[in-house]
Parts: C-alpha cells; sequence; structure tokens
C-alpha cells in the first residue's frame, strides 16, 4: 500500500469518515487563511494598523504551511489504517 492513492480513502468505513475530518479541517484552515490575507491586506491601507496587518499576514503564511502538514498525517493515518486491515485478514487466513 502506498501513500497518496486514491483507494486509501476507500478501504473502509473508518478511512472514508477520517479522510471526511480531515478535508473538514484542511477547508477550516484554508478558510482562516484566506480570512487573514483579505483583512491584513485592508489593514495595509492605513499606516496606524500596518503592524496589525503584518501579524495577519504571518498568521496566515503558518496556516498556509499547515496544509500540507495535514495532508501528510492524513495520508500516514489512511496507510496506517489500510496496513492494519492487511494484518487482520492475513490473521483470519
Amino acid at each position: 500500500m502506498k501513500l497518496f492513492r486514491h483507494e486509501n480513502r476507500e478501504n473502509s468505513a473508518g478511512s472514508r469518515a477520517l479522510y471526511a475530518k480531515f478535508e473538514m479541517a484542511y477547508t477550516f484552515v484554508d478558510f482562516c487563511a484566506a480570512i487573514c490575507f483579505v483583512v491584513g491586506s485592508a489593514l495595509f491601507f492605513f499606516e496606524s494598523t500596518q503592524t496589525s496587518a503584518t501579524w495577519l499576514f504571518l498568521i496566515g503564511s503558518i496556516f498556509f504551511a499547515a496544509k500540507p502538514c495535514l495532508r501528510v498525517i492524513r495520508e500516514i493515518k489512511l496507510y496506517r489504517m489500510g496496513d492494519m486491515a492487511d494484518l487482520a485478514k492475513r490473521y483470519e487466513n
């Protein structure tokens, strides 16, 4: 079984549920990053709020950096779930 394969998310009801949870987290992180960048961009129009804008850009960047981390964690969990299913099948035989 390999990482980042579509079949991994379809192995069982548990793997589909895990995939859905990670997709929700991924979307939430994406949404938060977008909000930080939009609000930060608006704050750059005023000299008095440029420090806040800079912080929002940093926070948005951290959110964007979290996205690939979420994907790797999800894929490792799905891989392990599939591996456990393979082990259970071998035990039955």
